[in-house]
């Protein structure tokens, strides 16, 4: 989690900084890859018609993609006028990466083999996209209280699986189909983004990658060392541009007309896009850009409504990576550039020139170091006891890719898992039977299984089991491990859920009277590190979570008008609410917290008016005690506006 950095009062925020060169060819390399990929799919494994693809298809993403780039520009740029901010950086913005494969392997595929029409097929394609659409909407009222009541690290962890996995394993494997070229591009990579090295002529690091590792690709080829790229592809590739622009029309309600099948893939991917979109959003707070979630849930939807009916099958989705962005100096810029880049090229079909110009290797480290940086947020912004947690809420995705990998390399062979059958694979030590089921819904899998082990850890055995509950009617349903769609989907996994929660609640049964277990994720703060006040800045970094105030147990006296000092009252003594505010935080933030507080004050248990133990500021009664009693005011805050000789 990075420390936000304060913009000097009414200073004019920037629509462009240096670091968005680094941003915008991150992304912008990231954006184009999935682009190219799925014209690629589109083309080759559909077979749909080379003028659907290059004069709907993409033309439609070159609206649907910059509108929502233009819109995350916009949303940080408020937040960085809100804050007074120089360091806010834009949520990125793009075709959503496992949607582009699901709706073609899932969807449109087998709507192609089985009608022989790939129109058809882009059709389903497109009525599907409509209904994730919907559903992501949905998930815009719902979202902010799930992610108000769902443990960071199991928000985080889930998407640290989904990094590793369909983000970082993928260029992984191609870099290594040519290091000579891909070693080139994530030495630059490594040493400018994660050891923070600056460039010859300070160069932007993401251009320097690429531009050198595609120089000695060309090199390699003029000289006859390597057929890694092929030179009349280029010219081809010119010779095929052409201005295409979208228009609405009704194949998306066409599409509908069959929506039976669709609903099995788009109930699950539409509730997987929106909680991916609140653990991107969780993501970017924790790196210290806190945006709305309805905000972004309802760009992310519209966006798939739109695109829809432009003509384009591919919902988009806020990214994963918003703190690599950041870390690299991507501001709000590199957005903006990256919609307009991506408009030119879908609308001119400059798709092709690029997978001609560019060889693969030199832009796939890019993703790989995005990958690295999610990966590694999850662990570096929670406590280490979470460590567990985290990578539980990881294996369902892992699970998710490896039946992909294996279900592929069957398909290669011409054959498949159902007709190898799971004893033989199992005989072979692929358990592919318990693999698939536990990457059905592999996101809310994870965000489950990991909120059980935090609630646990937490010693919150209630809420523990409450999500275990949640676990078995979401399989119930089919929305979480289960092959289908539909009522007692997985009874099964369902029945072990119900068994988890049963024990958890006996143990939490048997654990009544005792304390409240602490939240210590969270800090309660009363005085001066509340917004706006003196110590506020040594929370940097830290996340607002909300305003509060504490049970009717506790008093607090000025401290020669500088400082508050709260303490809990005895049994039998009168106590009041104190008002503060309620903070998420990591372990560095936390030290830096204590080693800034006067003389007097320490960490310790707070209970809130809800019930809630979360840690807070108190401070010795003893010393408390000798300075005038403020309790009457109801917080630091209201006394501090009571008192108009002190000085603010």
């Amino acid at each position: 989690m990075s420390a936000t950095t304060a913009a000097p009062a009414h200073a004019t925020v920037k629509w462009w900084t240096k670091g968005d060169w680094n941003g915008l060819f991150g992304l912008g390399t990231n954006v184009l890859l999935n682009v190219i990929v799925l014209t690629g799919l589109c083309l080759a494994v559909v077979g749909i018609p080379s003028d659907t693809v290059y004069g709907r298809i993409l033309p439609a993403l070159g609206i649907a993609l910059p509108l929502g780039n233009i819109w995350y520009a916009v949303l940080a740029r408020r937040l960085a006028r809100r804050e007074q901010r120089s360091d806010v950086t834009a949520l990125p913005y793009g075709p959503s990466v496992p949607h582009t494969f699901i709706v073609v392997f899932v969807v449109m595929l087998p709507v192609a083999l089985a009608s022989g029409d790939p129109i058809k097929a882009w059709r389903a394609g497109l009525a599907w996209a409509f209904i994730v659409g919907c559903i992501v909407l949905l998930g815009a009222f719902f979202g902010p209280w799930i992610r108000r009541w769902t443990p960071r690290a199991a928000l985080l962890g889930a998407l640290a699986g989904i990094s590793i996995t369909f983000i970082s394993m993928r260029p992984a494997a191609q870099m290594w189909q040519a290091p000579w070229i891909a070693f080139i591009a994530f030495a630059f990579i490594l040493l400018g983004w994660l050891g923070g090295r600056r460039m010859p002529l300070g160069a932007p690091v993401g251009l320097l990658a690429v531009a050198l590792s595609t120089v000695v690709a060309w090199i390699a080829v003029a000289l006859g060392w390597s057929e890694i790229l092929e030179p009349s592809a280029v010219g081809d590739s010119v010779s095929n541009l052409a201005l295409s622009l979208p228009f609405p029309t009704g194949d998306v309600i066409t599409g509908l007309g069959d929506i039976a099948p669709l609903l099995a893939s788009a109930i699950p991917l539409g509730i997987y896009n929106a909680t991916e979109g609140m653990t991107n959003v969780e993501s970017a707070a924790a790196a210290g850009d806190r945006y709305s979630m309805r905000q972004v849930l309802g760009a992310d939807g519209l966006g798939a409504v739109v695109g829809s009916f432009l003509g384009s099958p591919f919902p988009p989705a806020v990214y994963i990576g918003h703190p690599g962005w950041k870390a690299v100096g991507g501001r709000i810029g590199y957005s903006l550039a990256t919609g307009i880049m991506v408009a030119v090229v879908c609308f001119t079909g400059l798709v092709g020139v690029f997978l001609a110009v560019f060889p693969i290797q030199a832009l796939v480290p890019v993703l790989l170091f995005i990958g690295m940086v999610i990966g590694a947020q999850a662990f570096n912004v929670n406590a280490s006891r979470y460590a567990p947690a985290i990578v539980l809420a990881m294996l369902p995705s892992i699970a998710e890719w490896a039946v992909g990998q294996i279900d592929n390399a069957l398909a290669a062979a011409g054959t498949s898992a159902a007709e190898v059958g799971t004893d033989a694979l199992l005989g072979a030590g692929v358990i592919y039977d318990g693999l698939k089921l536990l990457g059905q819904g592999s996101v809310l899998v994870g965000i489950v299984l990991g909120a059980i082990a935090c609630f646990v850890i937490q010693g919150r055995l209630v809420s523990a089991a409450v999500s275990a509950v949640i676990g078995a009617a979401l399989s119930f349903v089919g929305l979480i491990n289960a092959y289908e769609v539909g009522w007692n989907a997985s009874p099964a996994v369902t029945l072990g859920y119900l068994f988890l929660a049963g024990i958890i609640a006996a143990f939490a049964l048997q654990a009544r009277g005792e304390e409240p277990a602490l939240d210590d994720e969270y800090l309660f703060v009363d005085g001066t590190l509340m917004r706006g006040l003196e110590l506020h800045g040594n929370l940097a970094g830290a996340e607002f979570a909300e305003e509060a105030a504490t049970a009717a147990k506790y008093r607090m006296h000025s401290i020669g008008d500088v400082h508050p000092g709260m303490y809990e009252v005895g049994e039998g003594e009168q106590g009041a609410a104190i008002a503060g505010e309620l903070y998420q935080l990591p372990a560095d933030v936390l030290v830096r917290v204590i080693e800034g507080e006067p003389a007097g004050l320490y960490r310790g248990p707070v209970e809130l008016a809800n019930g809630r133990v979360v840690p807070g500021i108190l401070c010795d009664r003893e010393l408390a005690e000798q300075h005038p009693d403020i309790t009457e005011h109801g917080g630091w805050r209201a006394y501090r506006q009571a008192q108009p000789q002190v000085s603010r």
